[in-house]
């Protein structure tokens, strides 16, 4: 079922239990968003590569494909649509699997569906944002990072980042040489507080160095304390 669109866009909600969907479709239409719900992968699957919405709310658990797998799915044809993991576990393994793959955020269950909005328009905010136009290009070793494009390259071979990974590279590499701690990280990039687990920032890291390859020594870890990009 799909709400009218409005200016904000419309968020796709893959949510098998009804009563849940509601829930988040209501406070989502609330903040004037469309919204469109399916109740099982496979629609939302289809859903997602026929309407381009703005963001993806996955549960994880869903019949037919597993929300993980939506999510790999798009990943892999080069959809990089925001995508919120929505699920009753609460394992760290499986927060991390979910963010390995690509995913944006986690939120957990029972969860507070004003925080849920939160970081649906976080996550939209770091993907779409208001870039300075002006604002010049960075560079670290062999990456090179166009804020106003949104663009990385290493050695000039473009590299595909998910909208939160571009916005950790883009933080630190903005200040080269400053050592952040995770908590810092988690407040300046995600816009929230550690209660979400700092660990989520370093799945984040080793990701963005994983597609970074060669360019990976341009973020350093500093034991104890966070990461610094490279000055």
């Amino acid at each position: 079922m799909t709400d009218d669109v409005p200016a904000r866009g419309l968020v796709l909600v893959v949510e098998d239990e009804p009563a849940i969907a509601d829930l988040v479709r209501l406070y989502l239409a609330r903040e004037g968003f469309g919204v469109q719900v399916e109740r099982d992968g496979s629609a939302g699957l289809a859903a997602a590569r026929r309407l381009r919405p703005i963001a993806c709310v996955l549960d994880i658990s869903l019949p037919g494909l597993a929300g993980t797998e939506v999510c790999r799915r798009m990943r892999e044809t080069g959809d990089w649509t925001p995508v919120i993991f929505l699920t009753a576990r609460d394992d760290e393994t499986d927060r991390i699997v979910g963010l390995e793959l690509g995913a944006d955020d986690y939120v957990t269950k029972p969860f507070s569906p004003r925080e849920l909005v939160a970081r649906v328009r976080a996550v939209l905010r770091r993907t779409a944002g208001t870039p300075d136009r002006a604002e010049r290009r960075r560079e670290a070793g062999p990456v090179t990072l166009d804020p106003a494009r949104r663009t990385v390259s290493v050695a000039g071979a473009p590299v595909q980042l998910t909208s939160t990974e571009f916005d950790l590279l883009a933080y630190l590499m903005a200040r080269p040489g400053r050592v952040f701690t995770r908590d810092e990280l988690l407040a300046a990039v995600w816009g929230y507080a550690a209660h979400a687990g700092t660990r989520t920032v370093d799945v984040h890291v080793a990701q963005v160095r994983g597609k970074l390859g060669t360019g990976a020594s341009v973020i350093r870890t500093h034991r104890g304390v966070g990461y610094a990009c490279a000055d």
